[in-house]
Parts: C-alpha cells; sequence; structure tokens
C-alpha cells in the first residue's frame, strides 16, 4: 500500500489509524460505564444523560468542533488547565483529534453495547449476587462476558465512525498536512486542487473498504450476542 500511495496520503491514512485506535481505547471504559448506568438503572436525570449522549449525533459537526475549541482550545477554561498543570494540548494537535473523534463516536458505543446489556437477563446477575458476589465480581463473571460481543461491536463502530469523522476534526483541528489532516481531511483537501480527484478516489476505496468491514464484524457480533443470549 505503501508503494501505492504518496507520502501525504499514507500519512493520512496512518494518522486516521492512530486517532482513531486512540480515541476508541480510551472512550471505552466510560462507554461501558454510561451504558451500564443507562441500562440498569432508573434514576433522576436519565433522559438528560441519555440526551447528552447522544447530543453529537444531532448537532451539526461543526458545532460540536466549536464547542471542543471553546472548551479545550488554549483559551478555553479546561484546555488552559489541562496544558498548565500536565502540558496536555488539544487544540490543533492529533489528540484533538482524537479527542473529537471519540465524542462524536461516542453515542454509538454506547449504543450498542447498551442493547447488548439489555439483551442479558438480569435474573443471571441476582443469581450470582445471591450466592454473596460483589457487584463488581458479578459484572465481571457474568455480564462482561455475555456482553462481551456487543462490547466489541461497540468498538468497532466507534473506530469506523472516528475513522469517517470530519466536521468536529477541521474545525477543532484544522487541516495540517502531517499533523491533524485525517482521512477525510485529506480527500477534502485533493479535491481542492485541480487533478486531486485521482487521489482523492484512492483514499475513498480505502475509507469505502474499513467501513464495510465494520459493518460486516458489527452485524457478525450482534448476532453473536444473540445466539449467547439464548444459550444462556
Amino acid at each position: 500500500m505503501a508503494d501505492w500511495l504518496t507520502p501525504e496520503q499514507w500519512s493520512a491514512v496512518v494518522l486516521s489509524l492512530k486517532v482513531s485506535f486512540w480515541a476508541t481505547l480510551l472512550s471505552l471504559p466510560l462507554g461501558l460505564a454510561v451504558a451500564f448506568v443507562l441500562a440498569r438503572y432508573e434514576f433522576w436525570g436519565k433522559q438528560a444523560l441519555n440526551g447528552l449522549v447522544h447530543l453529537p449525533l444531532i448537532l451539526p459537526p461543526v458545532v460540536t468542533g466549536y464547542l471542543l475549541l471553546l472548551t479545550f482550545g488554549r483559551r478555553g477554561a479546561v484546555g488552559q488547565f489541562l496544558e498548565q498543570s500536565f502540558g496536555l494540548v488539544f487544540a490543533f494537535r492529533w489528540t484533538g483529534a482524537a479527542l473529537a473523534a471519540a465524542v462524536m463516536a461516542f453515542p454509538l458505543m454506547v449504543r450498542a453495547i447498551r442493547l447488548a446489556i439489555e439483551a442479558v437477563d438480569p435474573k443471571l446477575e441476582q443469581a450470582a449476587s445471591t450466592l454473596g458476589a460483589s457487584r463488581a465480581w458479578v459484572f465481571a463473571t457474568v455480564t462482561l462476558p455475555l456482553i462481551l460481543p456487543g462490547v466489541i461491536a461497540g468498538a468497532i463502530l466507534a473506530f469506523a465512525k472516528a475513522m469517517g469523522e470530519f466536521g468536529a476534526t477541521i474545525t477543532f483541528v484544522s487541516n495540517i498536512p502531517g499533523q491533524t489532516q485525517t482521512l477525510p481531511s485529506a480527500i477534502y483537501s485533493f479535491l481542492q486542487v485541480p487533478g486531486g480527484d485521482a487521489q482523492a478516489m484512492q483514499l475513498v476505496l480505502i475509507a469505502v473498504a474499513i467501513a464495510l468491514l465494520a459493518l460486516v464484524l458489527s452485524e457478525w457480533l450482534g448476532r453473536a450476542v444473540a445466539r449467547r443470549i439464548a444459550g444462556s
């Protein structure tokens, strides 16, 4: 593939894979926790939390990117604190692209995991609790093995979404070749210059292949969840 792509194209593909990997990995624990809370508990403000989680799907991506810039930019309250305290900078860095991708992919991850949790019979968890197991042990030994295919499916969907994220990313971290230019940003850039259609099409084919692979894997794992729950 390295011979087929130019250095600029290859850089965009590698950066997209890096951004998507970290966006998925770092958001997975929070996504699992939020999905479990939404699936298993009733509390005041649950609908507000559910709406907040799914807000990135409703808002224009540019709005989400601008809100991230206001919050995590160098002049934002959170951004200033993180830079001064930990030297962590998000604005116009690949770390910001990972943050934007994680925010945009988070709703898909939570939804997939929540559906898997809701498919588990609570009586199985209650039976383990009556034997003296703690909530954490019940989750680790009963719930998690049953929902693992759903967790993996959610992670795959989030990874694919992160690979295709454009609006929030370009608003938050711009489109800097070699630093913040991801796969969608590179496609956009090639389409803006004469003769760039062929290079853009090469990246489009890569993006389509990744998206199709993610859909096939998520569908297969979704069926695995159904078979596992039915067998239990």
